[in-house]
């Protein structure tokens, strides 16, 4: 924004301190004044002139200047030293213009009002910095993650290309697979890109429904999968997109099928009421995880090695969506490993009547 110079703030605190430094002074003087007539003290008269220009206007005048001066002169140093806190905080605004988050401004004292602002700009910079570098990860592997399938598929073209004779049918079936799981990519891209603008509007959502339609919909890939589902709890009345909270509890019950035991696994789908909140928690049955690992799983395309059999592997992306829906509706996920193998994960949503 283009702006009009102006006087400094170090200037205006001065004259500021210096203008209330000879209100004083006046103030006082006129006291001076008034006690020394009250108390019978009259201005008796003197060749030429009276009793004030001789005797009291002279020194008021020298008092008077004698508090400009200090007044200027003291209210520039307690400006200059009031100020320098907040020169830091200018100078670490500039820097982090430039492109360096990394730089903190570690302001030292007592809690005032500039240290508050000092460790909010911090706080603040250390959450960019932490978003910045999350996104560049996940652009990295985003980029790593589309070129894979496309990569998969210039070679196939190659090798046919090369060899007339192979089977068209088998091409076409390869090419299939590769292109359903670049287009399943990009549309669990868009659904966290979605997710991260809260661009949606809020409407009453019941999560026991959500889960109800869930399971009803991944049944048949449960039972091929040799896994029951289990669902129950409360109505877990909670506010936001319907769409991205579907999402949210496909994403969830969706891996707890998937990376499941090779047989008679289980997954159970609860949800829950409480005092200030709605809680949503799917478990399933599995190998037993560390906690290390689990502490990796929310993180974009990180699928957990050896927690996945074959098709239906996913993209990575899952506990990623589901963490940035939970949080761009202001609530939390947890996830925990099962005692007896597998996972349990918990979404956290404000209860509906509590917001």
């Amino acid at each position: 924004m283009d702006r009009q110079p102006g006087l400094s703030v170090r200037v205006k605190l001065t004259l500021s301190y210096a203008g209330f430094l000879m209100f004083a002074g006046v103030l006082l003087l006129a006291a001076v004044w008034m006690f020394l007539v009250r108390n019978g003290v009259r201005p008796a008269m003197a060749p030429g002139r009276d009793f004030l220009l001789s005797s009291f206007a002279p020194t008021a005048i020298i008092v008077l200047a004698a508090l400009l001066v200090f007044g200027l002169l003291g209210g520039w140093v307690l400006a200059d030293h009031m100020l320098a806190p907040l020169a830091r905080i200018t100078e670490a605004a500039r820097v982090a213009a430039n492109g360096s988050l990394s730089h903190r401004i570690r302001l030292k004292g007592r809690q005032d009002e500039f240290c508050e602002l000092a460790d909010a700009f911090d706080a603040m910079l250390a959450r960019l910095e932490a978003h910045v570098a999350g996104q560049q990860r996940f652009a990295a592997n985003a980029s790593h993650e589309l070129r894979t399938p496309l990569a998969i598929t210039q070679t196939l073209l190659d090798v046919a290309r090369n060899d007339p004779a192979q089977d068209a049918g088998e091409l076409v079936d390869r090419l299939h697979t590769v292109n359903t799981r670049a287009i399943d990519l990009t549309e669990a891209l868009l659904v966290l890109s979605r997710a991260d603008q809260r661009s949606f509007t809020r409407e009453p959502v019941d999560l026991s429904l959500l889960a109800e339609e869930v399971t009803e919909t991944l049944l048949p890939l449960a039972e091929n999968r040799g896994v029951t589902i289990t669902t129950a709890g409360d109505i877990a009345p909670a506010t936001g997109s319907p769409a991205l909270l579907l999402q949210m509890t496909t994403n969830l019950v969706h891996n707890a099928i998937v990376h499941n035991l090779p047989e008679q696994g289980s997954v159970w789908v609860t949800t829950d009421v409480h005092s200030e909140a709605v809680l949503l928690t799917v478990e399933n049955s599995g190998e037993k995880l560390s906690p290390h690992l689990v502490s990796t799983l929310t993180e974009p395309f990180r699928r957990g090695t050896g927690r996945i059999r074959g098709d239906q592997a996913g993209v990575g992306l899952g506990l990623a969506i589901v963490k940035s829906i939970a949080q761009v509706h202001d609530g939390t996920l947890t996830v925990v490993p099962r005692p007896a193998g597998g996972l349990s994960v918990t979404v956290r949503l404000p209860h509906r009547g509590r917001e």
